[in-house]
């Protein structure tokens, strides 16, 4: 008898108890990494919150297909490639293969598949050409845009009326739509940007066929779960519910929909144009990803996530402690539904965190420390042995404290100039000489790691 897992589902706006399609076969896709630029701690929280998903999965079910694409061709990778001036493919390769170190770092498994965007342009130009067979797309100037109005559940993932969908988002502006909620599916590349031929010329594909194609792929017309950031909901996942279910006629596209809350810093959004950028690469030899991967999962995915000092010293102190007991010759035992019964409802990791720190302190007195084990690496800690946690003890820093009042006061400066780049780049030099920062109500603040 399997087990029940609840999860909400932004579709319905509720808690459900999760009944698969096929019971034989669970089938989730989650969006991964546009790959213009080095995955930051915002990034990492999906990483981590549907790999738990993963996990809790395959311990009811006996098949799980996990599909995470790699979108590898889009106009911020153009963007940043020309920046940079090296080819798209160059700098594609180059943060993929960041990325997975990031992955391997965080201690997430490898899904079952991961397609990157430019292998399967072919199924992109079919699905175009189904959905302008169809009556639902239109080509004009090179150009094939998706026509909102003729599907009428469009706005059903959001809960909005199209009206409000388009008067609180940035519609892309163009003289070349019929209507201002329309979407392009294919678009024209200017010379010496990627292309591929189509029915409508030399092109590239637009952001949300790409996972249109790659989920129906891997997965099918229908599927289980399909994953992402909050801020994704709305247009790209509302647009790939769309353009799928007009494509291939199917009275669903995702059963469930799973999204996570963002990640702040002093209560403010982590992002490029905020200045507050983490990469996950910049933690990588300072501390363990273990740390990383608790933090992550210190709140419930639904809730925002402030990243501070604090968060990360509480999480490292708890995995200092719980390493005491630890022993790599203790063999794994069946982990109690009473301690997974968090994770069964809704992916609740505080409470099963709260469960690790019971099962602590009794293993602490020498009870039943093998259960204590398993479900800690259940979730993805205890993966390192002692040596490799010792490894990544806090050395205090080799920089006096003028050296870092003169560092802060350059990256103030870039700050308010916009130059971003220079000022992670002055984060970053801090952050190897072993100094933390933190922008809290108009100040910097600053400690040793």
């Amino acid at each position: 008898m399997t087990k029940d897992i609840f999860l909400t589902n932004n579709l319905s706006n509720q808690k459900e108890r999760f009944i698969p399609l096929d019971e034989k076969n669970i089938k989730m896709y989650v969006c991964g990494p546009t790959v213009y630029d080095d995955p930051h701690i915002g990034n990492a929280r999906p990483l981590i919150i549907f790999d738990i998903l993963y996990k809790v999965l395959k311990n009811t079910f006996s098949k799980v297909t996990y599909v995470r694409n790699i979108t590898d061709i889009d106009d911020k990778i153009i963007k940043s490639s020309q920046d940079q001036k090296i080819s798209a493919k160059e700098l594609t390769k180059k943060i993929t293969l960041n990325f997975m170190e990031d992955c391997k770092f965080l201690n997430c498994e490898n899904p079952t598949h991961q397609p990157k965007a430019t292998e399967y342009i072919d199924l992109m130009i079919e699905m175009v050409n189904q959905l302008i067979k169809k009556g639902f797309a239109y080509e004009n100037k090179n150009h094939v845009y998706f026509e909102v109005k003729k599907f009428t559940d469009y706005g059903k993932l959001s809960n909005k009326k199209l009206e409000d969908l388009i008067a609180g988002s940035r519609i892309e502006v163009s003289e070349d739509k019929k209507n201002p909620e329309d979407f392009v599916l294919w678009k024209p590349s200017n010379k010496d940007e990627p292309s591929w031929n189509s029915p409508w010329g030399k092109g590239r594909p637009g952001w949300h066929l790409e996972c249109s194609a790659m989920s129906k792929k891997f997965l099918g017309s229908e599927f289980d779960i399909h994953g992402g950031g909050i801020d994704l909901l709305f247009p790209h996942h509302e647009n790939e519910i769309a353009q799928s279910r007009c494509a291939n006629e199917s009275k669903i596209f995702a059963k469930y929909w799973i999204h996570n809350a963002f990640i702040t810093m002093s209560n403010e959004k982590m992002a490029k144009s905020q200045g507050n950028i983490l990469k996950i690469k910049d933690f990588r030899n300072k501390i363990s990803g273990q740390v990383i991967r608790l933090a992550l999962m210190s709140a419930h995915y639904r809730q925002p996530l402030d990243w501070n000092d604090k968060l990360i010293n509480d999480c490292q102190n708890t995995l200092d402690k719980w390493y005491r007991i630890y022993s790599s010759n203790i063999k794994p035992v069946e982990i109690t539904e009473e301690i997974l019964k968090p994770l069964y409802e809704d992916l609740n990791t505080p409470g099963y965190i709260a469960n690790l720190h019971q099962l602590y302190e009794k293993a602490n007195k020498g009870e039943n420390k093998e259960l204590f084990i398993s479900a800690c690496k259940f979730i993805g800690l205890l993966n390192e042995n002692k040596e490799e946690w010792e490894k990544y003890k806090k050395n205090k820093a080799t920089i006096s404290e003028t050296e870092i009042s003169n560092k802060i006061n350059l990256r103030n400066d870039a700050r308010a100039n916009k130059n971003y780049e220079e000022a992670d780049k002055i984060r970053d030099e801090l952050f190897d000489k072993g100094v933390l920062i933190e922008d809290k109500d108009g100040k910097t603040l600053w400690k040793f790691k």
